[in-house]
């Protein structure tokens, strides 16, 4: 890890004797080992010394004992003890259930409950449609996942995977006012999760996939699309999809090149990849060349299952063969969703002038940025530490919120760009350079900007289906 990260943010109780540079000594250790001091806060004094707490953000786990270990050498100095402050903002999980109603009386209680809310129940039985306006399915979300494909870590379980999904249901509610709650299943079973899906259902306006391994998410997310009556989005396809394009579609305006025009090289074949590959098609590319863990795809080549064969059939128009190192040389763009440090400086300056590098592999990106960014002009990651985070937070909030707002359940590809072309379009062309391609998950504009383009995109093709329909009952009837 090329850098400090709040990540990896620790806080040191260190108690040192009383000098007038006590308190620079402790910031003094810390720069010099390459971290980044947030805080020193004097937490008790006395006449013969004070007790400190030392904030820094470190490289990693080995960084942050060695700086321990630093602040323990100094003359006179103890450290009392650390806290790493990434475990202490999880400590109870980042969720809670909290009422939007009051209960101050008996006259409240009854109609919140019984006997009031019997009516409420019968309401609904005669009128299933009634939930979405009399209950929280309207806006709510469940983020479901079996803990096969967690991150960067890969199959780590339903429980080790909480964190994340509690993180996501966190950005739901932040970013676009949606209700979201995890879901974690201890079942890998393909038929099991599509029948848990189904069954939990009815509570939900809405199902998010997430951390599901290819080929099996391919599978579940259709089956569940076929055959619920909600929307159901894979975050690790689609959602990573658009953030993709829309960055990429910003960057080439920085670089002055086309979508039609560059060479594209994808390192990962799984699910974020196979969305990606068909989005950019879908967008207007020409030459992708898609690389899996043998290398790169070939139509002559062996596949374990048919969403590999079909990027193999649709992409590489060059007949590129050879390893990843081999398949970027001349490339104008590499788009990493696979695996950290496949690449290095090297392998970025044989690509093409002006290329340009996303290495969304995360915490460890495909490429160290900073070795990247010796030679191409534009370097991206899903890191918050650097310049140009390419995340997932950028789409899925505003989707889900333009889809519950025009109670829409089918998911297009028409919504898919739209929703790029909104979060890209955020930014003016004015504002563009090579450190700034993509808005901040924290601009207010994204998520509003995509429910918009999400929830007109439905209308427009609610719309034109209505229109096919009239016009095929019009033709019934002349005939």
């Amino acid at each position: 890890m090329a850098t400090p990260s709040p990540g990896y943010s620790i806080t040191y109780r260190v108690s040192t004797p009383a000098s007038f540079t006590a308190s620079t000594d402790l910031a003094a250790v810390v720069a010099e080992r390459g971290a980044a001091l947030t805080a020193l806060d004097v937490i008790e004094s006395t006449r013969g010394g004070l007790v400190v707490d030392v904030s820094c953000d470190t490289r990693g786990v080995d960084h942050a004992e060695e700086i321990g270990g630093a602040l323990a050498a100094l003359e006179g100095v103890e450290v009392q003890k650390s806290s790493d402050r990434t475990f202490l903002l999880h400590l109870g999980g980042k969720l809670e259930s909290v009422s939007k109603v009051t209960l101050k009386n008996r006259d409240d209680l009854s109609r919140a409950y019984t006997p009031g809310v019997a009516r409420v129940c019968q309401a609904i039985a005669e009128n299933p449609e009634d939930a979405r306006r009399l209950t929280i399915k309207r806006n709510t979300v469940a983020v479901v996942t079996d803990g096969s494909a967690v991150l960067g870590l890969g199959n780590i379980g339903p429980e080790a995977a909480m964190p994340v999904m509690e993180g996501k249901a966190v950005l739901f509610k932040q970013f676009a006012g949606v209700d979201a709650w995890p879901v974690a299943l201890d079942t890998q079973d393909t038929e099991e999760i599509i029948a848990v899906c189904k069954a939990i259902a009815p509570a939900y306006g809405g199902i998010n996939l997430e951390d599901i391994s290819a080929p099996r998410c391919f599978e579940i997310e259709a089956r569940l699309r076929e055959e619920l009556d909600i929307p159901v989005f894979h975050d690790d396809q689609h959602g990573t999809a658009i953030v993709t394009l829309a960055a990429l579609t910003n960057a080439l305006k920085v670089v002055d090149k086309t979508m039609g025009d560059v060479r594209i090289v994808i390192s990962g074949a799984g699910a974020a990849g196979h969305a990606i590959v068909k989005l950019l098609l879908a967008a207007g590319a020409h030459d992708v060349v898609v690389c899996g863990r043998d290398g790169v795809l070939s139509p002559a080549g062996t596949h374990a299952d048919p969403h590999r064969a079909w990027l193999a059939e649709h992409t590489n128009p060059r007949g590129v063969s050879g390893t990843l190192k081999e398949a970027v040389v001349d490339a104008d763009v590499f788009i990493g969703v696979s695996a950290p440090n496949l690449l290095d400086g090297n392998d970025v300056a044989a690509m093409a002038d002006e290329s340009i590098v996303f290495a969304m592999s995360n915490p460890d990106p495909e490429v160290d940025p900073v070795a990247a960014g010796r030679t191409a002009a534009v370097i991206a990651t899903g890191r918050s530490d650097y310049p140009n985070q390419i995340n997932n937070v950028l789409a899925f909030p505003g989707f889900f919120r333009g889809l519950l707002d025009a109670q829409c359940h089918d998911i297009t590809d028409e919504m898919l760009r739209a929703a790029a072309e909104a979060i890209a379009g955020t930014l003016g062309d004015d504002e563009l350079n090579p450190g700034y391609i993509i808005p901040s998950v924290f601009d207010p504009r994204v998520a509003s900007n995509v429910a918009e383009a999400v929830a007109a995109t439905a209308a427009a093709q609610t719309a034109s289906r209505n229109g096919a329909a009239e016009a095929l009952v019009g033709a019934e009837a002349h005939r």
